[in-house]
């Protein structure tokens, strides 16, 4: 599976069908290699997913990422080869443990072990497609990775990993525990200002949610942030570690830095100066493969 260089993070949550297919055919159009979306509160991966496949006709389509505990793994493993069957293989199932509140609160499951979890679904995913007699010769899968345990896990059981709301440095770390062959796609994003006031106020209200997330606030903890740094919206040295800004010379020149630290593709999560919802399409023309 080649994710190409530039793919694109898309929220869908706040986007109706015309909006979805119309962001879909532009991204497809911009030449990005890659389309990402999450499952949050509103879409279900796998049906927008086929949504999404059904409106483009070369992109590759992935989940970043589907909630384990949101189906079993014999669901996903059909939901996968149907997608495949239908779309020419252009779908890539992007799995992952989520997060404890949105396990336990919105799901009503028990959060458990996150590691041990993820192990646990890719074996009965694994004894599902040998029960079918189809196990493909490339599981398009990937997880979404923080720690060296799941990196390393991500690295043996699939495509490779998903890490989002990193370090341009946790790079080098996902290469090293996902290993040579795995691919490192993080989630980057990406405010086009060379304001540093604007860009940051930007990027704390994008970043809103994640700062109350347990797995995000203990990996910014390891990469040397404390509790002072989660305060008023996140401080300036989190937000600039996180978030990369700038003119589009100086953010070209970042993401090149974050691609030689040892990522392999870049899902680009384009933030509006003006700190609105929805993408910021100047940042993808800017950015565009095909431009």
């Amino acid at each position: 599976m080649d994710f190409g260089k530039f793919g694109v993070f898309l929220y869908a949550d706040g986007l109706g069908p015309d909006q979805l297919a119309a962001s879909a055919q532009r991204i497809e159009k911009l030449g990005y290699s890659t389309l990402w979306y999450p499952e949050a509160f509103n879409y279900e991966a796998l049906a927008l997913g086929g949504f999404l496949l059904s409106h483009t006709s070369k992109i590759v389509v992935a989940s970043g990422i589907a909630n384990i505990y949101a189906r079993d793994a014999a669901a996903s493993v059909m939901g996968l080869n149907s997608l495949n069957a239908l779309y020419g293989g252009r779908f890539v199932l992007g799995l992952g443990v989520s997060h404890a509140p949105l396990v336990s609160d919105l799901r009503g499951h028990e959060y458990k072990k996150p590691v041990t979890t993820m192990r646990a679904y890719l074996d009965a995913m694994d004894k599902t497609w040998e029960s079918l007699g189809n196990t493909p010769a490339e599981k398009q899968v990937i997880l979404a990775a923080l720690g060296p345990n799941m990196l390393q896990l991500g690295g043996e059981r699939s495509l490779g990993v998903m890490p989002a709301n990193v370090t341009m440095e946790h790079a080098a770390t996902a290469r090293a525990q996902a290993g040579s062959g795995a691919a490192v796609c993080p989630m980057v994003h990406v405010c086009m200002t060379a304001d540093a006031s604007l860009a940051r106020a930007a990027a704390r209200k994008a970043l809103a949610l994640y700062m109350s997330l347990p797995n995000y606030t203990n990996a910014w903890a390891g990469f040397g942030f404390d509790a002072s740094d989660l305060e008023n919206g996140g401080s300036d040295r989190l937000i600039d570690a996180l978030v990369v800004w700038g003119d589009q010379q100086q953010i070209e020149a970042r993401l090149d830095a974050h691609l030689g630290q040892g990522a392999d593709h870049l899902a680009i999560d384009a933030i509006r100066s003006d700190g609105e919802p929805g993408l910021d399409w100047d940042v993808l023309e800017a950015l565009a493969p095909a431009s």
